[in-house]
């Protein structure tokens, strides 16, 4: 079979295709190893999971992010077709991914932290907060930079 005809019939390169055999693989690892220490804890924390994803977590930012294109379409007149709600979806989702993984210890809900690691739970929030900044402005510069590469090239 030719490359291109490859190509055609999967739809993408072949190094995609062995990308996603080595992330099977190694999730499907992961899986064997963890299912066999706690079966109930993988079967109790995979239905949690996405019951609190899809019922839950997924509602309110498809709800967000359709409320912020509606109010940021009127205010962004003459972007044009730039795609400008990535630069604001993806810092929010790796922000909020941080403040899912490591809510506890942001709002300082582990009594006993310090004892049981030896380890300090302050300083949490001020990091996810600088975190959270950064990710948001290096959205912006980001932003910009498309922009102005945008107007160059439309614009001459």
């Amino acid at each position: 079979m030719s490359m291109t005809r490859f190509i055609r019939w999967y739809g993408a390169n072949p190094l995609h295709l062995l990308a996603l055999i080595c992330a099977f693989a190694v999730a499907g690892y992961a899986a064997l190893r963890l299912f066999a220490q706690q079966p109930i804890g993988v079967v109790v924390w995979l239905v949690g999971a996405a019951v609190a994803h899809d019922l839950i977590l997924f509602p309110l930012y498809a709800i967000a992010d359709r409320s912020a294109r509606s109010v940021l379409r009127r205010r962004a007149g003459n972007l044009g077709t730039l795609a400008w709600i990535n630069y604001l979806r993806v810092p929010t989702v790796l922000s909020g991914l941080l403040l899912i993984s490591w809510f506890p210890l942001i709002l300082g809900l582990v009594p006993g932290f310090e004892g049981a690691t030896g380890l300090s739970p302050d300083g949490y929030l001020g990091r996810w907060l600088a975190i959270t900044a950064v990710l948001y402005g290096g959205a912006a510069v980001a932003f910009a930079l498309a922009l102005r590469r945008a107007r160059r090239i439309g614009g001459g």
